[in-house]
């Protein structure tokens, strides 16, 4: 028995073509035009929708303890949202605690993971070093199938590492033929401007805002870049938020330094205004890096369209507004940093994007799902329509309208950041695994149905100008 996808537009990173999609064994087994049903397939009439690859969000936070408290969203419900939202494979991190093994760490997330209704991969967040260090994660390359490495300029004394521990992490990284990724922000600057600011009586949320200007940001970004040229690792920048930090990109990129750089939608479409919001509500969109002013969002807009920025994730890390943001009614620096998104990502991104005219829906495609499985190792078998390529497919109706709102979303959440806005277009179903786990707006999931899939060491980190 097998999926039969007929009468959509199919549409990939590089063209779009009226043809059917037969799926059989958890892969897409046939792609062409009048493909006739076998004996048992379920048959999906597509007549006037889009048929996309399933997304990849290549940045997501599931169940993370973080600020004395943990995410919102487990494995299970944080991947079955994302299901609902057309993303059929996420990217989590291994953050253990300082003074944690990154082997004890990984063995962690790997019991949590084992709830995932959707395919997972992992990252491995170095969160200190020792003479131990490279070897863990010689074996993460070579045993476990994580090939990327993630590293923090800020959250000093907690998960962060000084300079000295990044150019290791760089270096060890390039010979193993991994990718560092680096959130990037000048650890010590905020830290000095947390204290002024809490000195003065000003802890409302805004001031998480204020105390990480873009400033911090653009240096911390032109700092790893450096550091990557002196190792000739290549580099990832995560959630990259302003202008200062666009630059720094575009001068190495101008140079020849690969240098690849995700966003996300919450600083394409929102800014500063929403720390304005009464009643602690601002908490709500208190994240790192934070919203920025009017202006650099279009900056970012002008990115994606010139290639400088080749992926759009989410940095999906909820946490309720009652009993986890308000941890920091009295204090700024304690409201857990993050916000759901994994749903929203699809919609968000074709409304503001291909409706808009910013991109067309082939680029969609690229930055939704076929760029975070090229990046990050998961490519043909993800982020793609391919005949082998796994059964991961969405199918997309672009006439549907609907309201984001906590009160409809599947995130674990009390609070939805874009909540008002207006989306074109719904994911009637979503196969992933070759199954229809979403279908005209219900969940069908499983339990324990995502796959762990490892990554080979050698990325597909060319140059990914258009």
């Amino acid at each position: 028995m097998g999926i039969l996808i007929k009468n959509g537009e199919v549409v990939t990173a590089s063209d779009r073509s009226n043809v059917d999609v037969r799926c059989g064994g958890g892969k897409v087994v046939a792609i062409g035009r009048d493909l006739k049903a076998e004996a048992g397939d379920t048959i999906i009439d597509a007549s006037g929708q889009f048929v996309f690859p399933g997304g990849v969000d290549a940045h997501v936070h599931m169940e993370l303890p973080f600020m004395g408290t943990e995410s919102s969203d487990d494995f299970e419900t944080g991947t079955a949202a994302g299901v609902a939202g057309g993303t059929t494979t996420i990217i989590d991190f291994v953050i253990p605690a300082r003074g944690v093994r990154l082997l004890d760490g990984l063995r962690d997330w790997q019991a949590k993971a084992k709830k995932a209704v959707a395919d997972y991969a992992f990252h491995m967040a170095v969160t200190w070093y020792d003479e131990k260090t490279d070897d863990e994660l010689r074996a993460c390359v070579k045993d476990h199938g994580i090939t990327s490495f993630k590293t923090f300029m800020a959250y000093k004394g907690a998960i962060g590492i000084d300079d000295t521990e990044l150019f290791r992490v760089m270096a060890i990284a390039k010979e193993l033929g991994a990718l560092v990724t680096v959130h990037a922000e000048h650890g010590d600057a905020i830290v000095e401007l947390q204290k002024k600011f809490i000195k003065e009586g000003k802890i409302a949320p805004k001031y998480h805002a204020l105390s990480r200007p873009p400033e911090v940001e653009g240096e911390a970004t032109n700092r790893a870049i450096m550091l990557a040229r002196l190792t000739g690792e290549p580099l990832y920048i995560v959630h990259l938020t302003c202008r200062e930090a666009l630059n720094a990109v575009y001068e190495a990129r101008a140079r020849g330094q690969i240098v690849f750089a995700e966003t996300c939608p919450q600083y394409l479409l929102l800014d500063d205004s929403v720390y304005d919001k009464p009643d602690f509500e601002a908490a709500a969109f208190v994240m790192s890096p934070p919203i920025r002013p009017k202006g650099h969002q279009e900056a970012l807009w002008n990115a994606l369209r010139a290639g400088l920025i080749q992926v759009v994730a989410t940095d999906h890390c909820p946490f309720n507004q009652l009993g986890q943001k308000e941890m920091g009614r009295a204090d700024f620096t304690k409201i857990p940093n993050g916000a759901a998104g994994i749903e929203n990502r699809l919609g968000l991104l074709y409304t503001a994007g291909v409706v808009s005219g910013r991109i067309d829906v082939c680029e969609f495609v690229n930055l939704f799902a076929t760029q975070p499985a090229k990046i990050f190792g998961l490519y043909p078998r993800k982020g793609s329509i391919v005949v082998g390529g796994d059964a991961d497919l969405v199918v997309y109706d672009p006439t549907a309208r609907r309201t984001i709102s906590a009160k409809t979303h599947h995130h674990r959440c009390d609070r939805n950041i874009f909540e008002g806005f207006e989306v074109h277009g719904e994911a009637t179903h979503v196969i992933a695994n070759g199954r229809v786990q979403y279908k005209d707006g219900k969940l069908d999931v499983k339990r324990g149905a995502g796959r762990y899939v490892p990554r080979t060491s050698k990325q597909v980190v060319s140059d990914s100008s258009r």
